[in-house]
């Protein structure tokens, strides 16, 4: 039986009609074993690849969801905000990078402070996001948690930190950002020598004037699987130094097995680790 012409038409409309397309945001890929994974499932799993178990970058915000008991969060210092004391200019101006930074990740700098909850455990907070130049210490950051140990050396408050800074101190504020290193270090020396209990937690990457200063100063320190700590980066010190670094190098395994940090934790883990580190210490 021959279609009619208006069958035929039919088709032809059926067989041109464009494809529909699949919803961006739906899937992620792990940057470890680069698997596609269910956002949702990835989501669920607070940003943990369920094939290879690669913990990759989440925000700020994600952070404090994760750590702190829920509607807890009280931010200190929200409106301090960073300038361009040296008018430094590479690429752009910094003061053009930084307004483009604030537009693009909803942050006024790379550190978040405050108080929260930890299962039912009052605690300074702080944590620096790798998204906003790349997590670096400039003036705001390093006077956002001086202001933190301050006050929970005051309050007598357990302080805990999650670091995530690849960009260790901004060089786009020269010596004032260098001098964050030590003025937080000193705050964390008159707390501890108050008695203070500081949990410091690692994450990928954390490297630079960061990991010099108050990110190995923890009473307790923990690390994320497979996260990359360091000064200099290992190509860098690769070409450097000119002989062959050892298998996994400045990642958290190595650095545990040679005692620069106190445990490995995951992410799904680290509320419950913490709770019981203030427990044992009797903070």
């Amino acid at each position: 039986m021959t279609p009619s012409k208006t069958d035929s038409s039919a088709w032809r409309k059926t067989m041109t009609r464009p494809k529909r397309g699949v919803p961006e945001g739906l899937w992620r890929r792990c940057p470890g074993c680069q698997a596609t994974i269910f956002r949702k499932e990835a989501d669920r799993r607070l940003g943990v690849c369920p094939e290879c178990d690669y913990h990759w970058h989440v925000s700020a915000a994600r952070r404090i969801e994760q750590v702190l008991d829920e509607g807890t969060f009280e931010e200190w210092d929200a409106e301090l905000e960073p300038t361009d004391p040296i008018e430094f200019v590479d690429r752009i101006p910094y003061h053009e990078r930084l307004v483009a930074e604030q537009a693009r990740t909803g942050l006024r700098d790379a550190a978040i402070v405050g108080s929260g909850m930890i299962r039912a455990r009052r605690v300074a907070f702080g944590v620096t996001d790798s998204s906003f130049i790349m997590g670096s210490m400039g003036s705001v950051v390093g006077e956002k948690l001086t202001r933190t140990i301050e006050r929970a050396t005051e309050q007598q408050l357990p302080l805990i930190i999650i670091s995530g800074s690849g960009g260790g101190a901004r060089m786009h504020e020269g010596i004032l950002s260098l001098m964050q290193m030590a003025k937080v270090s000193a705050a964390l020396a008159r707390f501890d020598q108050a008695g203070g209990l500081f949990i410091s937690v690692l994450t990928n990457p954390t490297m630079g004037g960061v990991a010099a200063s108050f990110a190995s100063l923890g009473d307790v320190v923990f690390a994320e699987p497979k996260a990359l700590i360091g000064f200099a980066g290992p190509r860098t010190i690769k070409a450097t130094i000119r002989i062959e670094l050892p298998k996994g190098f400045q990642t958290s395994e190595f650095l545990l097995e040679h005692g620069f940090i106190d445990r490995i934790v995951r992410r799904s883990d680290l509320k419950s680790e913490i709770a019981r580190t203030i427990d044992y210490c009797g903070k």
